[in-house]
């Protein structure tokens, strides 16, 4: 299966090349190889796919729901026919296992695009104010036309967190996928246009940051733009987006908490090291502080030493339930200084450490690693690692417990392990995160996705995802 032809744009309903482009290589973090060449746009590419945008606004604002709703299905079929494409490219570009890409990565695209189907259906673009006010008018519009940038740690996810309801709420866009994982947003452009999608609606520039985000996040002609990266692009594409005060919406980093008490089940440390350890660690809600009554500390510590061994690194491309490669040198570099900080700051190495696993020196490659002994004021308690790196800090109160997860700047999602229900629910109300998870229960089919603090703004998934893409507009006198 050949990968695709990412020094292609998709622009007014074609495929198009480049007019000021340069060509850099896509490496495959498993070999450390170059795997294809994307072409970065340069600012007349991003100018033609703004004023595309921005032409076909008129028509699919002026469009029913229903003729919205039958082209998001059109895109789920499309999608669906290509998953076994969009898997490979995934784990090519950012080194998920194979298995991981085709089960985890690929279908969460499918279940956000499903979600959203679930969540029109009943939502209503206009509406009463309310029985004291039969003459005035409630109704939801599209913002316009929006610039969205994504990642490259779950590049499908976010791609349809954001694609998919801004089409339901009636904008046109441009989509800046990472310029390091743009492979898969590629064949996303080709299911685009299997479906259907009319010209000018959906628009795809490659680029990097300096470039074409620097162009969206700044144009008069966009109206919103919603990212998904880390803190400290949040807040220059913030700051650029403020000359323009055009809506910024913001998906960033995490330093999720998960809180351990001496109740909860036998399970929880095994499965918090699991889902830290997920994704080589590269999820912003990951749990990546797990904090544990003292009276079962030591053997937290233990357990999570077990998992870290038992989890081992290999290639994307090989099948099985290991973990893939980081996606870059830049990201592997990163994590082995913070590791290396952490030995420096007198955290105890228990699993892991610096250094590439035995046999696989050619990749990016990152020994899953778990510090003890940690307290909230070391580095790695501190910063996003985004790397397979655990850290457990110990506490002896429930009010100690809630200091340390709330002691940070970020406040994305945060976990609870207790079998009493009272626990669970005072503790999840003093949270200062966007979201909570108690007792390893998933979030349900339509949840809002987002964070406060550091961890950004707005919310993605379900109705609370088609809103931020809407304005509010009340009219005063309107008569049925």
């Amino acid at each position: 299966m050949a990968l695709p032809n990412t020094r292609e744009f998709y622009i007014n309903g074609a495929f198009t090349n480049s007019i000021d482009g340069t060509d850099v290589p896509v490496m495959n973090p498993s070999h450390h190889t170059p795997c294809a060449t994307v072409t970065l746009g340069g600012a007349k590419d991003g100018e033609a796919a703004v004023a595309a945008a921005k032409a076909a606004y008129a028509m699919w604002s002026q469009t029913t729901k229903q003729e919205r709703i039958a082209l998001v299905e059109r895109i789920l079929t499309a999608y669906k026919a290509h998953s076994e494409e969009l898997a490979l490219a995934i784990s090519t570009e950012m080194g998920a296992p194979i298995d991981y890409a085709t089960s985890a990565q690929v279908t969460a695209g499918t279940w956000h695009i499903e979600n959203f189907l679930m969540a029109i259906e009943d939502f209503e673009f206009e509406g009463s104010l309310g029985g004291h006010a039969p003459d005035d008018l409630i109704t939801h519009e599209p913002i316009g036309v929006v610039g969205l940038i994504t990642p490259w740690n779950w590049p499908m996810n976010q791609v349809t967190l954001k694609v998919i309801p801004a089409l339901l709420a009636g904008c046109t866009m441009v989509l800046k996928p990472s310029e390091i994982a743009p492979l898969s947003s590629q064949i996303f452009a080709k299911i685009m246009h299997e479906a259907g999608t009319p010209a000018g609606v959906f628009n795809m520039v490659h680029g990097d940051g300096a470039g074409i985000g620097t162009l969206l996040s700044g144009h008069k002609d966009i109206d919103m733009i919603s990212f998904t990266g880390s803190t400290r692009a949040g807040q220059a594409i913030s700051e650029n987006a403020a000359k323009t005060l055009k809506r910024v919406h913001l998906e960033l980093g995490g330093k999720g908490a998960n809180i351990i008490f001496d109740d909860a089940d036998e399970k929880a440390v095994k499965r918090g090291a699991i889902s830290c350890f997920n994704n080589t660690g590269q999820s912003c809600n990951a749990p990546t502080r797990m904090l544990v009554s003292r009276s079962r500390y030591e053997e937290a510590v233990e357990t999570a030493k077990a998992v870290a061994e038992m989890i081992q690194p290999d290639y994307a491309e090989k099948s099985g339930r290991h973990i893939g490669p980081v996606v870059s040198d830049v990201q592997y570099d990163k994590i082995q200084a913070l590791i290396a900080k952490g030995i420096e700051e007198g955290a105890e190495l228990v699993a892991g450490g610096l250094g590439k696993p035995e046999g696989l020196e050619d990749g990016y490659f990152v020994k899953p690693t778990v510090f003890a002994g940690v307290n909230n004021d070391m580095t790695i308690a501190r910063e996003e690692i985004f790397g397979p790196v655990l850290s457990i800090l110990p506490f002896d109160t429930e009010e100690e417990a809630i200091e340390i997860a709330n002691d940070t700047i970020y406040g994305l999602t945060n976990y609870i392990q207790s079998q009493d229900a009272e626990t669970c629910k005072r503790v999840a109300k003093n949270l200062r995160s966007g979201m909570v998870e108690i007792n390893g229960k998933g979030r349900a089919r339509m949840s809002p996705f987002g964070g406060m603090k550091a961890s950004g703004n707005g919310r993605e998934g379900g109705v609370w995802g088609i809103i931020d893409f809407m304005e509010v507009k009340a009219i005063s006198g309107w008569k049925d």
